[in-house]
């Protein structure tokens, strides 16, 4: 099991088992919505138990998803989101939400073509102009 958290605890989030997949996105609504250059997420299938208060964002995506986006109502953190139809395949945790510097790196990234050209990769990491067919 791991478990992440809002920075003043309040929203939680706990998920069991490996990450489906860790990656990276450079899209630009992806980059106002956490303030930084990119979004480091990782997905993970059912269940997941939520403690806490959370508000909710719906934003769609390039290609017509709608995504369901959960912040802290107290300290703003955007702590994880839903893909609308998909909630029962997954769900994606902001990576530093963990507050484990040993989570296992990216595999992927995403609307690469929006990354920062000072952003590095690390090696392998499997790489998408937008996002993945």
């Amino acid at each position: 099991m791991r478990s992440a958290s809002c920075s003043c605890g309040q929203l939680r989030i706990e998920v069991d088992g490996e990450p489906l997949g860790v990656g990276l996105c450079h899209c630009l609504a992806c980059q106002q919505r956490t303030g930084s250059v990119f979004a480091a997420l990782a997905s993970f299938a059912p269940p997941y138990r939520v403690s806490g208060q959370a508000t909710e964002y719906l934003r769609q995506g390039d290609q017509g998803a709608r995504f369901r986006f959960r912040f802290c109502p107290v300290c703003g953190t955007n702590l994880f989101h839903t893909e609308e139809g998909c909630e029962a395949r997954s769900v994606s945790v902001a990576v530093g939400a963990f507050a484990d510097p040993a989570f296992p790196a990216p595999r992927a990234s995403v609307h690469d073509s929006r990354r920062h050209a000072w952003v590095a990769l690390p090696p392998g990491v499997r790489v998408f102009d937008k996002d993945p067919p």
